[in-house]
């Protein structure tokens, strides 16, 4: 078959055989671009994922905030006194308590968050926020403070001046304005660690891996991506968030490099569908695996508006009246058409998005129509209500 084309000169040119074939091959590849799959996109282990052992640690310690313009606990808070006082006997001066009367110190809550692997005189960062009535916490200086676990050992010691993102005024008068919390307060590395919490992770010879979320498909997935790069079948799930990883024999002096390439690992991480839903504030969240069965919906509502507007009613001349505001009411009542639209079985979230905003709905109708949805056993998704 041959493929010609008149030229101006009469006389006919033939389109050149690779010519022919890089056209097919172009259209080839419109058709399989168009018909393939789309590529589910990748995350990082480290993302969905954390090791057994390596986690943070909740601290805490009362202190007490000095220094403080007036603007410290009142006289009805009296544990902030027992601090002081404690603290002048630990300073060798005998105060007597029951005349102890200030307005510049605050008894306070310090907490700190210990990370994995924290050596002794590591830096950490405390929060401080008061327990009593102080009204701020600003230019005041946290004296030092024991920071305890779980265990009651202090692992870190806590002191420095604190940093207020906010401030109150006001006058004798009263009133006053306030900005953020000037109540709660940050030390920046202002706690020094005192005791590591024993961990001996180099001598290990299998490592635990937790999902952050539990999925049999993540975590078969996960396994699959390990051994491959593992070069042999060294990880195991054992339920749907717990995966075991053995050491292979080639990483048994190097478990760092190991555990740092298998959090890089990329992943397709899989959930079920949920459809999230804060009734407080209207917020509606959906998934991307969130289907629909066949279902017909209808929506209208009922709108009423009421107007109120003050008439001044004039008396006659003469009349010895009196001038009197004569309240005018007006009421408008206006009812929206019902709609009702048919959602076929299998639609995915974009079109039960385009479908519900093609009726009109808010996000306070949203979730009484998808509550309704599910009731009538048409959303073949998890509804959780916050």
């Amino acid at each position: 078959m041959r493929y010609c084309a008149k030229s101006s000169g009469n006389r006919e040119t033939r389109l050149p055989g690779y010519l022919l074939f890089l056209i097919a091959c172009s259209f080839l590849v419109g058709l399989l671009a168009l018909a393939w799959p789309k590529p589910v996109h990748a995350i990082r282990l480290k993302d969905v994922a954390s090791f057994k052992g390596v986690r943070e640690n909740q601290l805490l310690g009362n202190g007490l905030v000095v220094g403080l313009n007036g603007s410290g606990d009142g006289t009805n808070v009296d544990f902030n006194v027992q601090e002081l006082g404690n603290l002048l006997d630990n300073m060798g001066i005998k105060a007597n308590r029951d005349k102890i009367k200030v307005k510049n110190i605050a008894a306070v809550a310090v907490t700190a968050v210990l990370p994995p692997f924290a050596r002794v005189g590591s830096r950490i960062d405390v929060l401080v926020s008061s327990m009593g009535d102080a009204k701020s916490l600003q230019g005041g200086t946290l004296v030092l403070t024991p920071l305890k676990g779980v265990d009651s050992q202090v692992y870190a010691l806590a002191q420095g001046p604190i940093s207020v993102g906010g401030f109150a005024a006001s006058g004798e008068a009263g009133g006053g304005i306030t900005k953020n919390h000037p109540t709660a307060g940050r030390i920046a590395n202002g706690a020094t660690v005192e005791r590591e919490i024993p961990f001996d992770f180099a001598s290990k010879q299998d490592i635990i891996m937790a999902l952050n979320d539990p999925d049999f498909t993540t975590a078969t997935r996960a396994v699959g991506v390990i051994n491959k790069y593992l070069r042999g079948g060294y990880a195991s799930s054992q339920d749907s968030g717990t995966i075991h990883i053995k050491l292979p024999p080639g990483y048994k002096d190097r478990l760092v490099s190991m555990l740092s390439s298998l959090e890089n690992l990329e992943i397709a991480v899989d959930a079920v569908a949920k459809v999230v839903i804060d009734e407080r504030n209207g917020t509606v969240v959906m998934g991307e695996n969130v289907r629909l069965s066949t279902v017909a919906i209808a929506h209208g509502n009922l709108m009423i508006q009421i107007k109120e507007r003050p008439r001044i009613s004039q008396p006659l001349p003469f009349s010895q009246g009196t001038t009197t505001v004569v309240p005018d009411t007006s009421i408008t009542v206006k009812e929206g058409r019902d709609r009702l639209m048919v959602l076929p079985e299998g639609v995915n979230i974009g079109q039960v998005v385009q479908a519900l905003n093609a009726i009109g709905v808010t996000p306070r109708d949203l979730i009484a129509i998808l509550q309704a949805i599910k009731a009538a056993g048409a959303l073949q998704a998890e509804l959780q209500i916050i």
